[in-house]
């Protein structure tokens, strides 16, 4: 049995949706960035960055990973789906994993933090992020128009990715000048897996162009 600690942001989602995808046994042990949970010591014990997500694998001897990314990696690796075996292909997925990772994660998440959060509003920051989550989602629809996933088949290049472009409107940036990225998207969407992933540990309209449940506050980026 996987515990899986969590709560509601695209980085949660990425494992959740994963280990809905594989179809793995687990057992979710929410954590509710608002309240700083995540700071105390019995947590960082887990993860030591007090962050979400971490996993702790009973199946492995306690093992216990953190980075949403690296949990993709393992999980991938531990079931032989997800993520192809010959290293061309294998390194396909794991570049466009890192392109979230590096990229569209802390650009976009920016852009949440001074669209939505930041005390004051400085339009030139709001300016900037948005625009280089468009940039890198324009990287993301090039590839997209011409392939139906990002690294041939199906795989958590795809997941992680989606994670964070299913909350676009979040960031106030809009899918219409995407067509490979917004046929994706909807097509990921659409994936019953992936709904469920969303719904861990609670469900959220953050993905919505009109949404209400803005409490989270400056921790929904973590």
């Amino acid at each position: 049995m996987i515990d899986l600690y969590t709560w509601a942001t695209p980085n949660g989602w990425k494992v959740s949706a994963t280990l809905e995808e594989l179809e793995l046994p687990y057992s979710v042990k929410p954590i509710d960035i608002s309240t700083g949970i995540q700071k105390e010591s019995e947590y960082v014990a887990i993860n030591p960055n007090g962050r979400i997500p971490a996993i702790v694998d009973h199946d492995a001897n306690g093992l216990t990973i953190f980075e949403s990314g690296a949990i993709m990696l393992y999980l991938a690796e531990k079931t032989g789906k997800l993520i192809p075996d010959n290293a061309k292909d294998r390194y396909n997925v794991i570049q466009w994993l890192m392109f979230q990772m590096g990229g569209v994660g802390p650009m976009q998440g920016q852009a949440n933090v001074f669209t939505r959060f930041f005390p004051e509003k400085i339009p030139a920051a709001i300016e900037r992020y948005q625009n280089e989550t468009r940039r890198l989602y324009g990287v993301l629809d090039a590839q997209l128009s011409e392939h139906e996933f990002l690294a041939g088949n199906y795989s958590i290049a795809d997941i992680a990715n989606w994670s964070w472009v299913r909350i676009h409107n979040f960031a106030g940036v809009n899918l219409d000048e995407f067509e490979g990225l917004k046929r994706w998207h909807e097509q990921l969407e659409a994936r019953p897996a992936l709904a469920r992933g969303a719904a861990i540990p609670h469900e959220t309209n953050f993905n919505k162009p009109e949404r209400g449940n803005i409490a989270i506050e400056k921790g929904f980026v973590a």
